[in-house]
């Protein structure tokens, strides 16, 4: 994994784990790997992974079952496209209606080139 030195590791890593999640490589109650499995996977510090982990867990998207390791939990697809649906809609939405604004170019345009694009 390549990381980009403008965002935290740590939230790289979990949007990373978000992914595999949302194209079912994970299912909800699959066992993650474990921190210090993963940070030498990733090539990491296993504090790292353990910050990701812990992020993770707050927002829901896995849990810790003591001494066995950490599982997606149930629901977590869902949470995940909720917060993606969230952000694009509030922050990367108004941005492009913004430059759509700016080159004059319609809904309508939009439209026509996906329905031409999605063919």
């Amino acid at each position: 994994m390549e990381f980009n030195e403008h965002k935290a590791i740590y939230l790289q890593i979990a949007e990373s784990l978000c992914e595999r999640i949302l194209n079912g490589k994970w299912n909800a109650e699959d066992r993650i790997p474990s921190v210090r499995e993963l940070g030498a996977t990733l090539g990491v510090n296993p504090n790292t992974v353990a910050r990701t982990y812990e992020h993770l867990q707050q927002r829901e998207i896995i849990y810790n079952k003591r001494g066995i390791g950490f599982f997606v939990t149930p629901g977590a697809r869902k949470q995940i496209l909720k917060t993606l649906r969230d952000r694009f809609l509030k922050e990367e939405l108004p941005v492009f209606f913004k430059r759509m604004d700016m080159l004059s170019i319609t809904l309508n345009e939009i439209e026509n080139y996906y329905k031409q694009d999605s063919k």
